[in-house]
């Protein structure tokens, strides 16, 4: 893999985990206002995001698993954060929205 394939996953790793941080988030406050529907229809697309940024990060990894050496700068520790809270977030929003649901009954 060259070096402008792998800056270039490193940057889709931040865009795709910060869009689906971002995403959840939302999706929270869709929640938080009664919008149910909404909330589990962003919940959605944060995972499409999500599921987006999980591949480019399996492009490195199987990349290294061959002998392709990844370099560890600031930016790639940033990625794997981005992504890392991405998961985190996500998994929170779904569920307050599980919570919301069940306070709504």
């Amino acid at each position: 893999m060259e070096t402008v394939d792998k800056e270039q996953i490193v940057m889709e790793l931040i865009v795709n985990g910060g869009d689906a941080r971002s995403k959840a988030m939302h999706a929270i406050k869709l929640a938080k206002k009664g919008e149910l529907q909404a909330a589990k229809d962003k919940i959605k697309e944060a995972n499409e995001a999500l599921n987006k940024a999980h591949n480019f990060q399996t492009r490195l990894i199987q990349g290294e698993s061959a002998g392709d050496k990844v370099e560890i700068s600031l930016l790639m520790i940033h990625a794997q954060d981005h992504l890392m809270n991405a998961i985190t977030v996500l998994d929170l929003a779904q569920e307050m929205i599980s919570m919301y649901e069940e306070f709504r009954k």
